[in-house]
């Protein structure tokens, strides 16, 4: 999986004041109604693809390209959101974005096995061990992000550090994703780094 979030050598101080202001109003509530329901429909594509892949061992093509997409989606959402990026996060899930990018590559085939071991244990092996690490991990990158909101503000910068730790907790957020949406059989690292 490849997952970026290009980091700007100067950001906009009008629009960080602007998404702070009213960002919930022009971005989250617009973005949130519509993946309300995308992601609705993604939950039902997921359990079809369990069943698909239990008896033929491969994640139909054109679920896994529309799973794809919706993360892209998001990822452009949380690039905003956070403030990792600046312009407004596209609609859709074909749409395009040159500050975010993500390429999940497509398994030939799934292991049946290891579905079924992820459906029944996946919470104890891979949710709770990862999720303890990423409940801190987030909470260091919200702090570190409400500091860069402050950094943006007076000196147009966010620092690089700070963006590449953010990047990586949602890099490692994915690859979570992925693994138990049966998109991958590759065990998520308990890493963020590429």
């Amino acid at each position: 999986m490849i997952l970026s979030v290009k980091h700007q050598e100067r950001y906009s101080r009008g629009e960080l004041l602007l998404r702070t202001i009213f960002g919930a109003f022009y971005i989250v509530l617009p973005h949130l109604f519509i993946l309300f329901f995308v992601s609705i429909w993604a939950n039902i594509l997921s359990f079809i693809a369990f069943w698909v892949i239990l008896f033929t061992g491969r994640y139909p093509q054109s679920m896994f390209e529309f799973q794809e997409q919706l993360l892209r989606w998001n990822l452009r959402l949380n690039a905003r959101i956070y403030n990792l990026a600046d312009d407004y996060p596209s609609f859709g899930l074909s749409a395009t974005d040159e500050h975010t990018t993500l390429e999940v590559p497509f398994p030939e085939s799934t292991s049946r096995g290891l579905v079924l071991v992820r459906a029944f244990f996946g919470v104890f092996y891979v949710v709770l061990p990862h999720g303890f690490i990423l409940f801190f991990r987030l909470l260091w990158m919200n702090i570190l992000l409400l500091l860069g909101w402050f950094s943006i503000l007076f000196t147009a910068q966010l620092p690089k550090a700070w963006h590449t730790f953010a990047v990586e907790t949602i890099r490692w957020q994915t690859r979570v994703t992925l693994y138990m949406g049966y998109m991958t059989d590759e065990y998520p690292p308990f890493s963020g780094k590429e």
